[in-house]
Formats: structure tokens, sequence, C-alpha cells
């Protein structure tokens, strides 16, 4: 982080954005960067990993949170309630799913190899969730990080 702090003194980028920072690793960031110096951390969060602590503590600092496997590998995009709020909205499931991150303020990082589904993707910008929608996809949440590499991802809070 002190050779961030030393690009930004020196003007080679205005933010710094982190990644998969827990809240230990970003309060560390903050004394030396300051918070106002983080754009965004970026981490992993779909409806079956919520991670509230985190979100909620980046939120109270100002830091946006960025969202990657929203989709959790597909794994989300078979579940039952995500597939009735999307025939309820006559969208996809993926829409479904990045419209409630959208929803939630996070950027998000869907990944997709297929054209088409990211052509697809880009509508759940255009898909307004009611609160019912919320509130169940709210009750998916079970913990269910998909990355976890051994000795470089933080426990979450």
């Amino acid at each position: 982080m002190a050779a961030l702090a030393e690009a930004k003194a020196q003007g080679l980028t205005r933010q710094i954005g982190v990644s998969n920072f827990n809240i230990a690793l970003t309060r560390q960031a903050i004394e030396v960067v300051g918070k106002e110096a983080i754009a965004t951390n970026q981490i992993e969060l779909s409806p079956y990993l919520q991670n509230s602590n985190l979100v909620e503590f980046l939120q109270s600092q100002g830091i946006r949170v960025t969202s990657y496997m929203t989709l959790a590998y597909g794994k989300v995009l078979k579940d039952p309630v995500i597939g009735e709020i999307a025939r309820k909205h006559q969208a996809t499931s993926a829409q479904v799913v990045l419209a409630w991150a959208l929803c939630l303020g996070y950027a998000v990082i869907p990944s997709s190899t297929k054209r088409e589904n990211l052509a697809s993707n880009l509508l759940a910008r255009n898909l307004r969730l009611d609160n019912e929608d919320m509130v169940r996809i709210a009750a998916l949440e079970r913990n269910g990080r998909e990355v976890s590499p051994d000795g470089l991802a933080p426990a979450w809070d």
C-alpha cells in the first residue's frame, strides 16, 4: 500500500482499487492511503455469498463495492427463486442476479465467453426488481464462497 500511496503522491493515479480486502486489510489500507484514495474493493459477491459485514463496512467508509463471481459460476442461475423472479419480469436468471447487485449499488463484473450472453447481461441495467424480489434474493445467503485459494484469500468477515 505504501508504494500505491507513493504512486498517488506522484500523480500517477487519482485513486487506488483493492481486491479481496476483508475489514482488517481495508482498515490497514485506509491507515496508509486514506479512505478517500480507495476507489473500490473488488470482492466476491453473489446471492449465495452476500458478504454483508464487509459490504456494510465498505459503504460506511465511502468505498465502492465491485462484485465479481456475481453468478457464482452459474450456480445461482439454476436457483428456483431466481427462476421465479426471472419469469415474473420476463427476464433471464442472469439479468435478475445482475439487477440485484446493481440495485444494491455494486459495480458488477459478470463473466461470459459468449457474445450473446454479454449483450443480454447489459439488459440487467433496465430491470427493476421490487422489494419482494430483493427480500427473496436476500434470503438465499448461504456463505457460498466460490473462490478461496489457500494462502491467498483472506477469511471474509
